[in-house]
């Protein structure tokens, strides 16, 4: 028992000294940046995919316009026989595009949802079409040339444009304009809402 008296208290101090010797701090670890590969998101959008700063640029080219004002819209002389119709819907510039194949054949400011009733983002097909519709929930409001891309009743259709998000979450156009997107479209196309 003497012994072991002596070894205990003699252990405890080695053991002690053992948790206060220093060893050196490793080295600080250093990451490699690595520079943006692929898409990277334009300034000021929460959500894209490059589709409307394209459009935007396609725009400029095919119209000579920079901007597009309230009620404004652009559509090309001849419309190509060929392509794959998408409409591209850009809620930051309040702008939407109508492509075919890849050209871009029209352009024109729309009202999206305002707050609380945000148009959403994302790839919406054409679901269904109307020429002559009326709302269902807002006090059988005309909405002429309507196109529904989900289950709840958004869809893109003339209306007052004011420029700015004021919609309850549908895509309002200039009516002539969505007269000619109406004839463009079919059902099944792709619309892409960025923003």
């Amino acid at each position: 028992m003497k012994k072991l008296r002596h070894i205990l208290p003699i252990g405890l101090v080695a053991l002690g000294l053992a948790a206060c010797s220093t060893t050196p701090a490793p080295p600080p670890v250093v990451e490699a940046v690595e520079e943006p590969r692929g898409f990277v998101m334009p300034e000021g959008y929460r959500w894209s995919h490059g589709h409307a700063p394209r459009s935007h640029e396609a725009m400029v080219e095919t119209f000579g316009v920079t901007e597009v004002g309230p009620n404004e819209w652009h559509w090309v002389d001849s419309v190509p026989e060929e392509g794959e119709v998408k409409v591209i819907v850009d809620l930051k510039e309040q702008m939407t595009y109508a492509w075919k194949g890849d050209v871009l054949v029209g352009a024109a400011s729309v009202s999206t949802g305002k707050a609380g009733k945000e148009t959403q983002l994302g790839f919406w097909p054409i679901l269904t079409k109307h020429k002559r519709y009326r709302s269902r929930k807002y006090d059988n409001a005309p909405m002429p040339y309507f196109q529904r891309m989900d289950r709840f009743g958004i869809g893109l259709h003339g209306g007052h444009n004011p420029g700015k998000p004021a919609s309850h979450g549908c895509i309002r156009l200039p009516e002539p304009y969505a007269a000619k997107l109406f004839a463009l479209t079919s059902i099944g196309d792709e619309v892409i809402v960025e923003g």
